[in-house]
C-alpha cells in the first residue's frame, strides 16, 4: 500500500508523451502544444488609439484644434498632425504621425465644423504603443501549454492557424460486473444500473477526449480478458471500473500479469479508492478503478487526469484552493488520506456535504470541490483553512 503522492509520482514517471500532429485552430481546445509559439509580428502592430477621440499633440491641449480628417479602424491616416491640429480617430485606428495623445470625445466640444477644444485640464495619452503587448519573435505560448480559450485567442493573434500539438490518447472504458444493467433497463433483484461507464465518458469528454466505451463485461475471467486484449489493441489507455479489489471475481490484477503488464500499484492509502490499479506494458496503460461510482469518479480526478494529460504532453496539477471550513468537522479513522465532497457558501467558506460513502454519487451533484483530510488528522475546527480540489 502506497500513499497518494507516491502513486501520483509513479503515474507521472511511468507515462510517456505521445507523438505529435498539426491540427486546425478550430480543434485546439484542451490540446497541448508540442513546441513554443512565436509571434510573427509586434502587437499592437502600430500605435493604436485606445478610444474614440481626437489625436493631437499633448503640448496643444490648451489651444483650439483644427480637425484634419476622420480615421476609422482599418484605415491608415492620410495626414500628419501639426501644431494646433488634430484628427478625429476611432478606437483601434492607427494614430497619425505627429500625434502623441488621444483626447476622449466626451472631453471635447465643437467650436465650429472644423475646430474643437479640450474641456479638461489633463489627460492620459490613450495610445497603445506598437509592440507594448508582444514584440515580433517573442515566445507567446510555451511547449506543454494546455490550450484554453484565452490561449486560442493568442494563437489567432500571432497567425498560428495550425499549431503542432501532442496527439490525444485513444481511451477505452469497461465496466465489469454481472450485476450491472444499462440505464434504460429496470434492474431486477440483485442488479444495479451501470453508472461508471457514463460517468467516465463524461469526465473524458470534459477533457476534450472522445472515449470508446465497451459498456458492461460480466464477471468472467475469459470475457474480461478478451475485452481487455481487444481494447488495448485499438487504444493507448484502458480504464476499467470494478474487478480490482480482492474478491473471488476480481480478476483484473491477475489478467494484467498474464498479459505481461507491470503493476505499479494495487492499493492506496486513500479513501475512497483504496483498491486502484495502475499498470503499463509497451506504452499501453491500464487504470483500474473501484466499482463504486464515487471511488471511480474521485480516482479519475486524482490519477486519471494526470495520466491522460501527461500522455498529451502536459504536467497537470489540479486546481487547488485554501478556504476556511464553515463548521467543526470530525472523523473516527485517520489511517488514510480522505477526500470528501464540499460546497462553497456565500461567505467563501467550505461546507461539507452530507455523504454516506463511496456509493453515494448523488452527494457530488451539489459539490464545488473535494476536500482533502490528511492522514492522522481527525478534526478541523470552524474557521480552520482546508485544502480543496475544485471540480
Amino acid at each position: 500500500m502506497i500513499t497518494f503522492h507516491e502513486a501520483l509520482k509513479t503515474v507521472k514517471n511511468a507515462t510517456k508523451k505521445l507523438d505529435t500532429e498539426t491540427i486546425n485552430l478550430a480543434d485546439c481546445l484542451n490540446r497541448v502544444l508540442a513546441e513554443d509559439v512565436l509571434s510573427d509580428m509586434s502587437i499592437p502592430p502600430f500605435n493604436k488609439s485606445a478610444m474614440d477621440g481626437y489625436a493631437c499633440k499633448q503640448s496643444d491641449l490648451a489651444n483650439n484644434l483644427e480637425v484634419l480628417e476622420i480615421i476609422a479602424a482599418g484605415s491608415a491616416p492620410s495626414k500628419a498632425v501639426g501644431n494646433n491640429q488634430c484628427s478625429k480617430i476611432m478606437t483601434g485606428a492607427m494614430v497619425p504621425e505627429g500625434a502623441d495623445t488621444v483626447i476622449m470625445i466626451e472631453h471635447t466640444e465643437e467650436i465650429d465644423n472644423t475646430h474643437i477644444r479640450f474641456t479638461k485640464d489633463k489627460t492620459k495619452s490613450n495610445i497603445c504603443l506598437k509592440g507594448e503587448d508582444i514584440l515580433e519573435n517573442d515566445v507567446v505560448l510555451k511547449r506543454g501549454t494546455r490550450l484554453k480559450a484565452q490561449h486560442i485567442s493568442v494563437l489567432a493573434s500571432v497567425g498560428c492557424a495550425n499549431p503542432l500539438v501532442f496527439r490525444q490518447p485513444k481511451v477505452a472504458t469497461i465496466a465489469t460486473g454481472s450485476e450491472l444493467v444499462e440505464p434504460d433497463q429496470k434492474p431486477e433483484i440483485s442488479q444495479i444500473r451501470n453508472v461508471n461507464s457514463w460517468q467516465l465518458q463524461a469526465q473524458l469528454q470534459k477533457m476534450g477526449i472522445r472515449g470508446n466505451s465497451l459498456g458492461i463485461i460480466s464477471d468472467s475471467k475469459e470475457a474480461t480478458k478478451e475485452a481487455m486484449v481487444k481494447c488495448l489493441e485499438e487504444n493507448d489507455v484502458l480504464i476499467i471500473s470494478g474487478g480490482v479489489s480482492v474478491g473471488d471475481f476480481d480478476y483484473i490484477p491477475q489478467i494484467l500479469k498474464e498479459m505481461g503488464f507491470n503493476i505499479w500499484f494495487h492499493t492506496l492509502m486513500v479513501k475512497p479508492g483504496k483498491h486502484t490499479v495502475f499498470a503499463t506494458c509497451k506504452e499501453k496503460y491500464v487504470l483500474g478503478l473501484p466499482g463504486n461510482p464515487v471511488s471511480s469518479f474521485v480516482q479519475f480526478e486524482l490519477l486519471g487526469k494526470p495520466l491522460l494529460y501527461r500522455l498529451m504532453g502536459h504536467d497537470y496539477n489540479a486546481p487547488m484552493v485554501r478556504m476556511p471550513i464553515a463548521s467543526d468537522y470530525q472523523r473516527k479513522r485517520t489511517d488514510r488520506l480522505e477526500f470528501l465532497p464540499v460546497r462553497f457558501n456565500a461567505d467563501n467558506q467550505v461546507v461539507p456535504i452530507s455523504y454516506h460513502g463511496s456509493a453515494h454519487i448523488n452527494a457530488f451533484t451539489l459539490a464545488n470541490g473535494i476536500m482533502a483530510v490528511p492522514r492522522e488528522v481527525d478534526e478541523f475546527t470552524e474557521g480552520e483553512f482546508v485544502h480543496v480540489r475544485q471540480l
